[in-house]
């Protein structure tokens, strides 16, 4: 195990070895953290380390190209640390305590091009089932909505659809929203209601049912999904929503308004 250079990270990595029974592994890169820790100190003793000292040093390391995960880590053994001293060796505050490290970046998922969408939802349906999942995809990119939204919907909905070629969907926070549904989903929504009344259950309201006449779960959906980009030959990444990110990416090189898409997405922000 590699050790680290001051007395102090040393006994404090003994103490891990002995009370939390941390694998070798685990105990190394605490000493790795604490190392760099002693490196961006410099001449100050650890144990007088400062909160300036500290955001310091979390610059200087994001600065240097540090990701935001490599430094929440650091922080992380840093803080336990600096919380081992107070509590056994007399250190009179954790310097570390409430300096979080830069946000990580919320990756988006990547889009699926124009043709790559058209290929998937032009598969042809086999069965009533695939009716059904063929009005769920077309819906979902035709109106860029949030699995849950769809799996709300109601046959009512089904109707508005129908008649006024939009959707109102309540989204995140309660907050509602219309957004305008295309030619192709409101024929594949259609086609499905046609057969809907055939499997869902008496007093079932829901527009989309399962195999057993009840509502359809997100988790249904996303299977149906996954299944259904394998035989479009698109493969298995595809799930509900890189179909709503498509949507959103497709409408916004075709229209250049990002305030339009951000309404139709039902964002809080852009």
């Amino acid at each position: 195990m590699r050790k680290a250079s001051n007395a102090q990270v040393e006994r404090f990595i003994e103490h891990l070895g002995h009370s939390r029974r941390l694998s070798a592994h685990t105990m190394a890169a605490y000493a790795g953290d604490l190392d760099t820790l002693l490196a961006m100190l410099g001449a100050t003793p650890i144990e007088q380390a400062a909160p300036h000292q500290i955001r310091h040093a979390v610059a200087q390391l994001h600065s240097r190209g540090e990701a935001p995960r490599t430094l929440a880590r650091r922080l992380s053994a840093w803080r336990t640390f600096f919380a081992w001293l107070v509590r056994f060796h007399g250190m009179q505050a954790n310097p570390a305590a409430g300096i979080r490290a830069p946000k990580i970046a919320r990756q988006l998922p990547k889009a699926l091009s124009p043709d790559t969408m058209t290929h998937l939802l032009d598969r042809a349906p086999s069965g009533t089932m695939e009716i059904r999942d063929r009005a769920m995809f077309e819906l979902l990119y035709s109106s860029g909505l949030r699995l849950s939204e769809l799996c709300s919907l109601s046959i009512d909905d089904a109707s508005n659809v129908l008649r006024d070629g939009e959707v109102t969907v309540e989204g995140k926070g309660g907050k509602t929203r219309t957004v305008p549904v295309g030619r192709r989903a409101r024929e594949a929504i259609g086609a499905w209601s046609n057969l809907r009344s055939g499997i869902a259950q008496p007093n079932e309201r829901a527009l989309f049912v399962g195999a057993r006449g009840a509502r359809i779960s997100p988790s249904v959906v996303q299977t149906r999904l996954k299944r259904w980009g394998v035989a479009a030959g698109v493969g298995a990444k595809v799930h509900p929503h890189v179909l709503r990110h498509s949507f959103a990416t497709h409408v916004l090189q075709s229209s250049g308004d990002l305030r339009a898409v951000q309404d139709m997405l039902g964002h809080a922000s852009i």
